[in-house]
């Protein structure tokens, strides 16, 4: 059986880039937010609680499906999706995760058409690739601070 993972998106338009959500996992480099959809659980309500349990942005909504990847882990099937949150975020700031151990994750905004960091995850390079082909350019669903 497959495993379904939710990968909530967050971009934000910042001058005349596109920008998304990262995330510096303290053991495992920089990756996108992702988590399992629980049983029971809908898409889009798997991604308002993963989002907002990694990152504490507690108020997001989802927009729509931006399309199913396949080619992770061969257990996984990792179902992304655009969000809507609340405009003037911060341009980095960090979160004490309850569950995953309690980890502290710093999260910042990484220019989508840039490649990914040394520090990004293999699996991520690659999700953040097929992100780029799923993202259209125009409009953001959050404006920096």
């Amino acid at each position: 059986m497959r495993i379904l993972k939710v990968v909530p998106i967050v971009r934000r338009q910042h001058g005349d880039r596109t920008e998304v959500l990262v995330v510096e996992h303290p053991q495992a480099g920089t990756q996108l937010v992702k988590g399992t959809v629980e049983a029971g659980e809908s898409v889009a309500a798997a991604a308002v609680r993963e989002l907002a349990e990694e990152s504490g942005l507690v108020q997001a909504m989802y927009r729509r499906d931006l399309g199913t990847w396949e080619q992770g882990p061969p257990d996984q099937v990792w179902l992304f999706c655009e969000m809507s949150v609340a405009r003037g975020l911060p341009d980095t700031w960090t979160q004490v995760t309850a569950d995953d151990g309690g980890h502290r994750f710093a999260f910042w905004w990484h220019p989508l058409a840039e490649a990914p960091t040394p520090s990004c995850h293999p699996l991520f390079v690659d999700a953040l690739a097929f992100l780029r082909t799923r993202c259209p350019p125009a409009g953001p669903t959050s404006t920096p601070a």
